[in-house]
């Protein structure tokens, strides 16, 4: 148990979206009984849950309530860890929405049945783990540290959904009680000197650059079988983020079109969800966090970099732009 706790407290920086990062420990979850049948034969939907109902993304989903799914609602305190946010009864979210008068945005309760009653929820939240795969990111997170986050999206482009939109993520300090968040699976951001951490991920062969799980993943939790994972775009891509000098791989393209679909979705049915981006005054998104007036003024899509100081994610490599054409942004 000793040598057990002690691996997965190496893992405390995964899923804290806090990039530069060591290399990530060997995973204590990748021979565990609950991974690759489950994860790998069970069937995959297509739909969200928004306040109870189903919405079709027309993109791979698992739902917490689906066999091999991750699930935000389960209260279970693993012996060995130790979250640091969790409440005395095990919880790792908040049931329902707050009300900000402030804002003028009612409550929500955790029985609401409609999403035009999420008139509050104004803000979609881009993560990396820095875990590599969503089961890593999943059991850290949740497990470890205490925390939820609403969807995880793993390298084969599968979205998985912890819980309902209704309920209030423990994901983004102050942009918790008014946004979703989502945990994209990537090894992360690196400055320089360190960058050379990654060549255990990645590699080229004779079809270019080729994202490989390290062998003491395993199957990593991936369900597609035999899925070799290639960043979006070829080489390393730089970029200063909240002042930092970081370089980093893309994300593969399975998962920009996952995200793009799940972006569409969500713009169209959240009443107060806008397809916008942070941007500076030469009209690129601004690589800063956002201060108190822009951040309590602004209603879109944004990284974790602009809701906090000290993060970076989802890092230099994220293309915006791509996605802001797929959704419309303005």
């Amino acid at each position: 148990m000793r040598r057990h706790l002690a691996t997965i407290l190496t893992l405390a920086l995964c899923a804290a979206c806090i990039s530069p990062a060591p290399p990530v420990e060997p995973d204590p979850y990748a021979t565990g009984a609950r991974d690759a049948a489950a994860n790998v034969a069970a069937p995959v939907g297509s739909e969200i849950v928004i306040c109870g109902q189903r919405f079709d993304i027309g993109a791979p989903v698992v739902l917490w309530t689906d066999a091999g799914g991750y699930d935000a609602y389960d209260r279970a305190i693993r012996e060995g860890s130790s979250p640091d946010y969790a409440s005395d009864e095990g919880q790792r979210y908040r049931p329902g929405r707050r009300a900000d008068p402030a804002r003028g945005k009612p409550p929500v309760s955790a029985a609401s049945s409609s999403p035009a009653d999420l008139v509050g929820l104004d803000q979609f939240v881009l993560h990396y783990d820095v875990c590599g795969t969503s089961r890593t990111c999943f059991e850290v997170l949740h497990h470890l540290r205490g925390l939820s986050v609403h969807f995880l999206l793993d390298i084969d482009g599968t979205l998985y959904q912890t819980m309902d939109l209704r309920e209030t993520g423990w994901h983004a300090t102050r942009s918790n009680t008014r946004s979703v968040g989502v945990e994209i699976a990537h090894i992360g951001a690196r400055t320089a000197a360190e960058f050379g951490a990654l060549d255990e991920w990645y590699g080229r062969d004779e079809h270019g650059l080729r994202l490989t799980l390290p062998a003491r993943f395993g199957d990593g939790g991936v369900r597609t079988q035999g899925f070799v994972g290639r960043p979006a775009r070829d080489g390393a891509i730089e970029g200063v983020i909240n002042g930092t000098p970081l370089v980093m791989y893309d994300f593969t393209g399975e998962q920009y079109t996952t995200l793009e679909a799940l972006l569409r979705v969500l713009v169209r049915e959240l009443p107060a969800l806008e397809a916008r981006f942070p941007r500076d005054a030469t009209g690129a998104v601004d690589p800063n966090v956002l201060s108190d007036e822009a951040f309590e003024r602004f209603a879109g899509i944004l990284a974790h970099w602009h809701v906090q100081q000290n993060k970076t994610d989802p890092g230099p490599a994220f293309d915006w732009e791509r996605v802001g054409r797929a959704v419309g942004a303005r």
